[in-house]
């Protein structure tokens, strides 16, 4: 075969086409399934990286991300004392006391209303898990042993996985510590943050200064806006707990103080929370008054949180993190997945701003879409 025929070279050498060849020989569809398919392995196992190392430095993530949001959150703070003329460091000690101040009340608060009322609702649980042992062996195909099988199980699990008293104080220890770490960055980036900020930007020259400007305003607003829609939906969880606190005290259940605040506290977690903290009281009260009750405290539960649910939490977090309700169900149980409770909190807020900041870099090599202007990340 001469030099110069079709399919001399690597081709002809190899006993078939090369890989060029192959490749172009492909379908467009095949092609584009196989680039598409390569770049999600890749960001998906950069991703499980990440959050592996973030698992193993557990305490330092937790204090990061804790730092980084209460950041956002008490920024406008900052902001209104800094224009009374006060110094950046004053403002930043005053704004940190007026949290720890806002925590160390309402905890005091809430342990004495409720601390010595939660032996009681453990009972209560525990019974009302043994009628509704009952309940699903009279009515469904299903014999004792195999509950008692899989309730062993279960037991056997979380025997094996309770930790020994060094490890409670090693946990114990570690919380403290991030707690106290979270502290000291949070003075630091209130006091510092922007000059922080200066300084990357100044680190990065050239036609992409541009792009990390206006990305990092991005990503630092929606964080803001993430953070003061968290607040509402404090508000709106309050109202959601004392909707199902006064249900729970017409249908006389008992407990219904201890019930109304795990509702307060199960809608910080987005999804899941509240219908675990639904669970828990429709339990209590099926132990307490017996299924009729239960039934009831069921309804009020669902028409409780469909309310809050369909009307009230849409309007505040749909303006803030602009997340379809698919996407944000996925990041919890993502980040349940990787770093259990503190992975739920933090899953939300991170998909969204790095929604936007990839958003914003697309927007920004669109040349009919104007970039951002401001290079400091603002809540305002």
């Amino acid at each position: 075969m001469a030099a110069d025929e079709p399919g001399a070279g690597i081709g002809a050498t190899t006993g078939g086409p090369g890989p060029r060849q192959a490749w172009a020989a492909l379908p467009w569809l095949v092609r584009i399934a196989v680039l598409w398919s390569a770049c999600l392995v890749v960001v998906v196992a950069g991703l499980y990286l990440l959050g592996r190392i973030a698992v193993l430095l557990a305490p330092l993530a937790i204090a990061l991300a804790a730092t980084i949001f209460l950041t956002a959150l008490l920024d406008p703070v900052l902001l209104r004392l800094r224009r009374l003329r006060l110094p950046a460091a004053l403002a930043a000690l005053l704004t940190v006391l007026l949290l720890l101040g806002i925590l160390v009340g309402v905890g005091a608060l809430v342990w004495n209303l409720t601390a010595s009322q939660f032996d009681q609702l453990s009972q209560e649980l525990t019974q009302g898990l043994d009628r509704t042992r009952d309940f699903v062996t009279s009515t469904l195909p299903v014999t004792d042993a195999q509950l008692d099988r899989l309730v062993d199980q279960a037991r056997q699990g979380l025997s094996g996985s309770s930790p020994d008293p060094v490890a409670g104080a090693r946990t114990v220890t570690e919380v403290l510590g991030s707690a106290l770490l979270a502290l000291v960055l949070l003075f630091f980036l209130l006091k510092d943050g922007r000059s922080m900020w200066h300084w990357v930007l100044s680190r990065t020259t050239g036609p992409n200064r541009p792009v990390v400007a206006e990305a990092g305003r991005a990503g630092w607003r929606t964080l803001g806006a993430y953070s003061r829609g968290t607040m509402l939906i404090a508000a709106i969880a309050a109202i959601d707990a004392i909707g199902i606190g006064l249900a729970l005290v017409v249908l006389r259940v008992p407990l219904a103080l201890p019930l109304a605040l795990i509702t307060f506290l199960g809608g910080f977690v987005p999804i899941i929370g509240a219908t675990v903290a639904g669970a828990v009281a429709v339990l209590v009260a099926l132990a307490a008054n017996g299924p009729t009750t239960a039934l009831l405290t069921l309804a009020a539960v669902i028409a409780v949180q469909q309310i809050e649910g369909n009307l009230l939490e849409p309007l505040v977090m749909k303006r803030q993190v602009r997340l379809h309700p698919a996407v944000i169900l996925v990041a919890v149980t993502a980040g349940t997945l990787i770093a259990g409770i503190a992975g739920a909190f933090v899953s939300v807020p991170i998909t969204a701003v790095l929604w936007r900041i990839i958003d914003t870099v697309q927007r920004h090599h669109n040349p009919s879409t104007p970039a951002g202007a401001s290079d400091v990340p603002s809540t305002s």
